[in-house]
């Protein structure tokens, strides 16, 4: 099961959602109607929900490092998503992000490292 969102994400085609539908989802985060082009979306500019979920996404389902405060267009889109109330298929977007980050060349912090660990001990796995 995946939702509309998730064939961005592991795309990373920022093209994926149409200029419209970004444009959208653009002035929802930002809370500004009269925006005429898309951008990325300062985490000040969030109502508290946006905010938490952006929050979610970024230390929990796609995390990359401390400090972040902008949502691109793939932390727009699912932050969208759960907004709206959407599934995501979490460990289908969080096998992608572990497959894509493994094969950089910089140095990237993993994450999920209490869910591996729960994992990986459930099933009897060393570590």
């Amino acid at each position: 099961m995946t939702s509309d969102g998730f064939n961005v994400y592991v795309c990373e085609d920022k093209n994926v959602l149409g200029k419209e539908r970004l444009l959208e989802v653009t002035r929802n985060l930002a809370q500004n109607p009269q925006l005429t082009k898309s951008r990325s979306v300062r985490k000040g500019e969030m109502i508290p929900l946006h905010r938490l979920l952006f929050w979610f996404i970024i230390k929990n389902v796609i995390p990359q490092g401390q400090g972040r405060n902008l949502a691109d267009p793939i932390d727009m889109c699912l932050t969208d998503l759960l907004d709206q109330g959407e599934k995501i298929n979490s460990p289908t977007i969080m096998i992608s992000h572990i497959g894509r980050i493994t094969n950089m060349s910089k140095d990237h912090d993993m994450g999920y490292g209490l869910l591996l660990t729960s994992v990986f001990e459930q099933l009897g796995i060393p570590l």
